[in-house]
């Protein structure tokens, strides 16, 4: 998603205090951050303007919560929305952190002492030409370095719109050691919402359901 610049935000990001902005300091360390030390920590790759993090984080004082992007201002909106939903819901926000990174060089700043319990990847950019296809987040050559953090036994939440994407990414989980738990082209069809499943909408979600294109999405264990 292009998003204009916002001179604002990277005055606010610097000023949050849950947004970190030196995260190759933090490499197998990220759970001393958090006030509760010993909860499950989650990831978002890419998180955009964060509606979901903040949904699920605000929701789930139990679990501690990592959101990455590249963009500072889809970051500055992440975290407005993060700081709205809390106050909403009239909560401190003491279990998510943002940072801005190039999820590329993810092992730049997380190890295996990190040992990430889920990581949630949501409309991901497909990449659809052959010579760019390395560069998706779903891709093996990704999914080999989150198994260097991904604790024994992870998960990863997969959700796209496009099939091309969809298909290719089943391949490339099983290629990489990784079990299907559960798999759908149709996430919002009577059959999956009687799956006891979480499912919270992102923007883009939201835009595409408008739009009658099907959800597809994927649940993969590291076994």
């Amino acid at each position: 998603m292009r998003i204009r610049f916002k001179p604002w935000a990277r005055p606010e990001l610097e000023q949050s205090k849950f947004y970190i902005a030196n995260p190759e300091d933090k490499k197998g360390k990220w759970k001393e951050i958090f006030l509760n030390k010993e909860n499950p920590l989650y990831l978002e790759l890419g998180c955009g303007k964060g509606k979901f993090i903040a949904n699920m984080a605000v929701n789930h004082p139990e679990i501690n919560y990592i959101a990455i992007d590249l963009v500072d201002a889809m970051l500055g909106l992440a975290k407005r929305n993060i700081e709205t939903m809390y106050k909403e819901n009239k909560k401190e926000i003491n279990n998510v952190l943002i940072t801005r990174f190039d999820i590329e060089r993810i092992l730049l700043i997380f190890d295996k002492q990190d040992s990430i319990d889920r990581i949630y990847i949501n409309f991901c950019n497909p990449w659809p030409k052959g010579k760019h296809r390395k560069k998706r987040l779903t891709h093996t050559r990704q999914l080999e370095k989150y198994k260097q953090f991904l604790k024994e036994n992870g998960e990863i939440y997969f959700k796209t719109d496009d099939n091309d994407l969809f298909e290719s990414s089943i391949k490339y989980f099983e290629e990489s050691g990784f079990k299907i738990l559960m798999k759908t082209y149709d996430l919002h069809s009577e059959e999956i919402k009687n799956i006891n499943i979480e499912n919270v909408r992102t923007e883009h979600e939201e835009m595409f359901c408008s739009q009658g294109i099907k959800i597809k999405a994927l649940i993969a264990k590291l076994i």
